[in-house]
C-alpha cells in the first residue's frame, strides 16, 4: 500500500512539472513565441469584435498547426505567423499567402519557387494575392492586417519551394 502511495504522488508531482495543456510558451534569440492551435483572441481585441486576431504556427517538419481560417466579410483580420522550428529561413522558410478565388494554388507555387530574390512572391502576381505575411525563419514572428475580402473560399498557403504540398489551407469568408 505504502508503494502504491509513494507512486500516486510521484505521478502527481511529475503532471505538476509538466505543462498537460494551455499554451506553451518558449524563448529564442529574443524572440518568444506561443505554440496555439486556435484563433486566439487578445485581451485588447476582446472588446472589438470587428477583429478576427489569428495566429497560425509553422515548424520545421514543413507543417501549419491550422488548415482552416475562418472570418466575416469585411472584418478586419491581424494574423500572425510564428516559426516555431530552430532551423534558419534559407533552410525551412515559411510565410502564409492567401490567394484570390480562380488562382491555381499549384500554379502559383511553382511560380514563387523561382522568386528567391522576391522572398518567394511572383513579382507578376500581386493581382492574384489577397495578402501575404514575410518569409521568416526559426523562432521569429510576422504579422499583417487586412480586411477580409467578400464571402467565399480562399486557398493559402506557404510559398517557399516545395512547402505548399503540405503546408495549405483554407481561409473562409462568411
Amino acid at each position: 500500500m505504502k508503494i502504491i502511495k509513494i507512486q500516486l504522488l510521484s505521478i502527481l508531482l511529475a503532471s505538476l512539472m509538466f505543462n498537460c495543456g494551455g499554451k506553451e510558451e518558449k524563448k529564442k534569440e529574443g524572440f518568444t513565441y506561443e505554440k496555439t492551435s486556435t484563433t486566439e483572441k487578445t485581451e485588447s481585441n476582446k472588446a472589438d469584435d470587428n477583429v478576427a486576431n489569428i495566429v497560425i504556427t509553422s515548424n520545421d517538419l514543413m507543417q501549419y498547426n491550422i488548415k482552416e481560417i475562418k472570418a466575416k466579410a469585411g472584418q478586419k483580420v491581424k494574423l500572425t505567423l510564428r516559426h516555431i522550428g530552430k532551423l534558419d529561413i534559407n533552410v525551412m522558410g515559411h510565410n502564409v499567402v492567401i490567394l484570390k478565388q480562380g488562382v491555381d494554388l499549384s500554379g502559383f507555387a511553382a511560380k514563387a519557387a523561382t522568386e528567391r530574390d522576391n522572398k518567394y512572391i511572383p513579382k507578376d502576381s500581386q493581382d492574384d494575392i489577397i495578402a501575404h505575411t514575410d518569409l521568416i525563419g526559426g523562432g521569429q514572428v510576422s504579422s499583417i492586417e487586412f480586411d477580409a475580402p467578400e464571402a467565399g473560399t480562399y486557398d493559402f498557403l506557404c510559398s517557399f519551394p516545395g512547402h505548399s504540398g503540405l503546408m495549405k489551407g483554407k481561409f473562409i469568408v462568411e
